[in-house]
């Protein structure tokens, strides 16, 4: 993802006085196998790990949460961003898909069939006086929508936690577009 996120966040400040409360991401890993002989189609062009890690968009923020979702495959390379990035793990969301029917949806994995999808969250400076701590649980339960779709859950569980934020969010795509948030995505 090529952008100028240090003129986003000159614009951001000059409109609203500050930078940004939350960033939210849902990086495009690039899966180590997308055979789609195992059922994985990918319909969106994927980034190294290294790629990720170069992208300079630490100047959105320097009070406030990081919320990014990952893969089994990459749990130690997001601890790892987070660290580079200057974020500090504490806590994360599990979204436990549903079916149509509303059973539990059965996707596809590497030794297990996966039903949830994990968010990591991460602290950057000292945002503390804008979060209403322990306002909603940690597990979102709704059905599975379009590829890459997330749930409405988590927005409303971010919301919760930051009222009346500044909400960011980078890899997004037309699906997950949402009122007050600003959405950057190469899909858009």
């Amino acid at each position: 993802m090529i952008f100028d996120f240090d003129a986003l966040a000159k614009f951001h400040q000059q409109l609203t006085g500050q930078l940004f409360d939350v960033i939210m991401m849902d990086p495009p890993w690039q899966l180590s196998s997308s055979n789609p002989g195992r059922g994985v189609a990918i319909s969106y062009n994927m980034m190294t790990d290294e790629s990720i890690k170069k992208m300079k968009f630490t100047s959105l923020q320097t009070d406030g949460l990081l919320f990014i979702w990952t893969i089994n495959a990459r749990y130690a390379v997001c601890f790892e961003l987070m660290t580079e990035w200057g974020y500090k793990y504490c806590d994360q969301i599990c979204w436990v898909k549903k079916s149509t029917t509303g059973k539990m949806f059965k996707g596809h994995g590497f030794y297990l069939q996966h039903s949830k999808e994990v968010c990591l969250i991460a602290v950057k400076g000292n945002p503390w006086k804008k979060i209403n701590m322990n306002v909603m649980e940690d597990c979102i339960f709704s059905k599975r929508r379009g590829q890459s779709q997330k749930p409405n859950g988590i927005y409303e569980m971010i919301e919760a936690l930051v009222p009346n934020g500044y909400y960011l969010e980078l890899f997004g795509r037309r699906n997950n577009l949402r009122d007050g948030w600003v959405t950057i995505g190469n899909e858009l």
